[in-house]
């Protein structure tokens, strides 16, 4: 593959020989609204900075657009704004609801979608829908504040704005002609019957440094010759020209004070002149010097009945008297690389429609990289030429987090909804990065351990709105995946002897240790290795607020939270291990996370009684139910098990590995600890499954589960009428729809039931439902889970799938049929519809059925941030690229890399011995009740 024009690009950005990534899509889709701008007394930040202050107040620590692009340091920046002559407003960013305003919290009111990108940003393609009639920003607003919990969102396409196909397409195309020269292409389709007329206005500006440090060099745009001159202290000079005869427009961006405040404005043509003078045709609104801190270049056009019309820009660091002349040929060059840098990718995917569902989905990836800057000390402290924020500032969020400096490229859940890291999505993010771009994969989860990210006693942060949060520990699972991918790739491009990035690993690694020594000392309330945790970005999974304080008092023993560290452990075992390969040093940790795995195992399984549900039993196993459950634990001493059937008591399925005996054989010393432990230690022995493959010693399996009660939880997740969906794994089960749990407390009575879409309550965030609906990450880690399952169990040992069918499958069979559901949500069925683009139930179909059979809509996916559990249908987020991108990777051929890969270089050219399974009597050895 190193002849494919983009991984040169990606080896030559590698290796420092050219910076490639230095122009990126890296503006936010929604600055306002953040945490970040939010300058209140009381966090009140939807209220603080809201939509409507948008284009007339001054960011102060970001900036938002329609398809942006910006350097990676966010100084300058480009966008698209578009007017069609009935709006209120121009169209300069996205709009949606706040939390309040949504009835199932916050959601963007646009339809756009991510379409292409390679991996340094050398060609990026998005389209944007623009309604030709007046955009119905009140009638959202009202009409989802007049609905209810129990109603479906109110959306775009229920407005009307789209019907007779009265609407724009806006495609912009984005291709690099060097790492300093961005071409931008905009073409405008009217789908519409009449000919219709637009304003189409590309920006440039400079982020809003100089109105928080006075001492700060103010750049400048002026017009020179035509082209829009660039002046930067630091980025230095570059050049936007355009196509045609535009109207050039120029203005500052500075807050409109007298507009927003009633005070005297700094400037006479503040941030939001473009919109005075298009909209209001105020021509007093713009700077008539041609000179200012933002520019816009602005077309109109009359758009012909199903034609199109076509609008050039290059902002490059070269001057250039014939700026357009190879235009359409790098443009040309450029679609046509990443068409071979995804054929590479895709070889082994014979479906046309895969293929594509897979390029939508890893270019919504790379479309959701944001330049994410955050200082909490000066945020806290304030702005020397600003007011002194609220003294209650100094006792609310994230005071605790005051080393945090942040000022990075960094992959988000979502621009719009999520337009901030949050530490596990980003984990899960990781893995389809890993696939197109294993380099950006290292250096972000290397970036969230650094000093200015991490806590110092620990702690990574969760996300902006309280980075004190506690998210699952995935870090170290994601670590070693993406060090496996990138070995795995860089061996077959031709390096058979490559190791790994060990030093990636390593360092890491060191940092991790840290994190896991937090949670030891944090969130064991009773120093017994059973785990608290929090809500663990499970939100409303059980019956309590898990991240608030209890109503009850006391705490929860949580089964998940517990499961979490058992695998924790594991990953930096494994991890461990593999240093040990190069470092004797690394065999004693590993040694050291061995142990501390078997100590949990035995805590989970055993604390107490074997079973929760015997009198005094005080375990996290219910033996009647045949299911793990949280266990409250009252301030009298009192425990509860909270018999909720959810996820919670899947995840003791993700604490799985194996070990091969030639790994052992290689590192005596650990061999010789673990042999010597399970000798000494009988009871935790049995613990750990192994069995001989003759000529080749022992495979050894570490699991929470075995046996008896692995087959138990599969039997539970594998029932249609329980956790099975026809789109993969629900996240409560469906016998709570009928049978719903109910909690007493204080005269009234908490209830968990099973919902397939939107929750029907506000609480424990609004707009994220886990008591029905479908979720790529734990869904994703079930498969990888049940895959290292079937490397130790083989073909041999039969699952029953579905439960009640009579159909036995391999666990390994059962892996591929939860990834074949799961791509099922976004592929065409057999009747040409894709699942996530069905109706809301409740809505008007009609109005949805071009999404389905359009040509205009149906082949643009959206990746949202979980699925009906019933029908498939996209919930949530709906450009949450960032973990359901994982279809990416479940789209990929299993090539059977987890838990598989060698750690000896040479084992590429080395033949491999044939692989044995064990038999059924093996199998039917495991103890039925104490092997659990």
């Amino acid at each position: 593959m190193r002849d494919n024009a983009e991984q040169l690009r990606l080896d030559e950005d590698r290796n420092g020989a050219a910076r490639w990534r230095k122009w990126g899509p890296y503006l936010s889709e929604r600055q306002w609204g953040t945490v970040r701008e939010d300058y209140s007394a009381h966090g009140t930040a939807w209220d603080y900075l809201p939509h409507d202050h948008a284009r007339s107040r001054a960011y102060r620590w970001g900036e938002d657009g329609i398809a942006g692009m910006s350097d990676d340091g966010q100084r300058l920046c480009l966008s698209l704004a578009l007017w069609n002559g009935r709006d209120p407003i121009l169209k300069e960013r996205l709009f949606g609801l706040t939390n309040s305003e949504g009835n199932h919290g916050e959601d963007v009111k646009e339809l756009y979608y991510y379409l292409d990108a390679t991996p340094t940003h050398s060609y990026l393609k998005m389209l944007y829908k623009y309604p030709q009639r007046e955009y119905p920003y009140s009638q959202l607003v009202e009409e989802n504040r007049r609905r209810g919990k129990d109603q479906p969102e109110f959306e775009l396409l229920d407005t009307g704005v789209f019907d007779d196909n009265r609407y724009f397409d806006v495609f912009v195309e984005y291709a690099k002609g060097g790492p300093d020269d961005i071409l931008m292409l905009v073409t405008v389709h009217n789908r519409g019957p009449e000919d219709a007329a637009i304003h189409v206005l590309p920006q440039l500006w400079f982020r809003n440094t100089w109105s928080w440090d006075r001492k700060a060099p103010r750049p400048s745009l002026s017009l020179e010759a035509g082209a829009v001159t660039v002046s930067h202290a630091t980025l230095g000079t570059y050049r936007l020209y355009s196509e045609g005869d535009p109207r050039w427009l120029f203005c500052d961006n500075e807050t409109n004070s007298r507009r927003l405040f009633g005070s005297d404005s700094e400037t006479q043509c503040a941030k939001d002149a473009f919109h005075d003078f298009v909209v209001s045709g105020n021509t007093n609104a713009i700077n008539p010097t041609q000179t200012g801190t933002k520019a816009g270049a602005c077309y109109r056009a009359n758009v012909a009945a199903g034609g199109s019309a076509q609008f050039r820009l290059r902002l490059t660091a070269a001057a250039s008297s014939t700026p357009f002349r190879d235009f359409d040929a790098v443009i040309a060059e450029r679609r046509k690389e990443a068409d071979a840098f995804y054929a590479h990718l895709q070889a082994d995917i014979a479906d046309a429609d895969a293929r594509l569902v897979q390029r939508q989905a890893l270019a919504g990836m790379i479309w959701n990289k944001q330049f994410y800057y955050f200082d909490v000390p000066e945020w806290l402290r304030g702005d020397l030429s600003q007011p002194p924020p609220p003294v209650e500032r100094h006792f609310g969020r994230n005071r605790e987090w005051a080393h945090l400096n942040n000022a990075d490229i960094i992959s988000m859940p979502d621009k719009w909804e999520y337009p901030w890291y949050a530490a596990w999505d980003l984990a899960f993010h990781m893995i389809p990065f890993a696939m197109i771009d294993p380099e950006f994969a290292k250096n972000q989860l290397v970036l969230l351990t650094r000093e200015w990210y991490m806590h110092p006693n620990g702690q990574l942060p969760a996300y902006e709105w309280a980075f004190g949060d506690v998210n699952p520990p995935v870090h170290a699972w994601a670590t070693w995946r993406v060090f496996q991918i990138d070995r795995k790739q860089r061996r077959m491009a031709g390096e058979p002897g490559y190791a790994g990035d060990l030093a990636f690993l390593e360092r890491v690694f060191h940092k991790l240790m840290l994190n896991f020594t937090w949670w030891v000392n944090r969130k064991d309330a009773q120093d017994r290795n059973i785990f608290q945790g929090g809500f663990l970005g499970l939100d409303n999974i059980g019956v309590f607020d898990r991240s608030a304080p209890l109503p009850t008092g006391g705490f929860i023993n949580q089964a998940d939270g517990t499961s979490w560290m058992a695998m924790y452990c594991l990953n930096l075992m494994r991890i461990a291990l593999e240093l040990a390969l190069h470092n004797r040093v690394y065999e004693d940790i590993a040694t050291k996370f061995f142990e501390h795995f078997l100590h949990i195992a035995e805590a989970m399984n055993r604390i107490g009684t074997k079973d929760m549900c015997a009198e005094g039993g005080v375990g996290l196993w219910c033996e009647h139910d045949q299911f793990y459950y949280d266990v409250l634990n009252l301030p009298d001493g009192r425990v509860v098990p909270l018999k909720v059937r959810s996820m919670v008591g899947l995840i003791p399925l993700f604490a799985v590995e194996t070990i091969e005996p030639e790994l052992l054989d290689r590192l005596p010393d650990f061999k010789r600890r673990l042999e010597w432990f399970l000798s000494y230690r009988p009871d935790l022995a049995a613990l750990v499954s192994h069995w001989d493959v003759p000529g080749k010693g022992e495979r050894r399996l570490l699991s929470l589960l075995r046996g008896h009660r692995m087959k138990a939880l599969l039997r539970r997740m594998l029932d249609e009428s329980e956790f099975l969906s026809d789109y993969g794994v629900r996240a409560l089960s469906r016998v709570h729809r009928d049978q719903a749990y109910e909690f007493p407390l204080n005269g009234h009575t908490l209830t968990v039931r099973y919902q397939s879409g939107e929750s029907d309550s506000g609480a424990f965030g609004g707009n994220s439902n886990w008591r029905g609906p479908i979720w790529f990450p734990v869904n994703y880690l079930l498969i990888e889970s049940l895959e290292k399952f079937h490397r130790y169990y083989g073909d041999e040992f039969k699952i029953e799938c579905p439960t009640g069918s009579g159909q036995f499958m391999s666990i390994g069979q059962v892996a591929a049929e939860l990834s074949r559901r799961l791509s099922r949500i976004f592929l065409r069925g057999v009747d040409g519809q894709r699942p996530v683009s069905a109706a809301p139930s409740g809505t008007e179909a009609g109005r949805y059925s071009a999404l389905r059979s359009d040509p205009n809509f149906r082949d643009y996916v959206l990746f949202h941030e979980y699925f009906d559990g019933d029908t498939g249908r996209g919930v949530g987020a709906a450009h949450q690229c960032g973990w359901t991108g994982l279809v990416a990777k479940l789209l990929a051929p299993r090539s059977g890399e987890v838990g598989q890969e060698t750690s000896e270089p040479e084992a590429q050219s080395r033949p491999q011995p044939a692989r044995q399974t064990p038999s059924r009597k093996r199998a039917a050895a495991v103890p039925a009740g104490g092997g659990q």
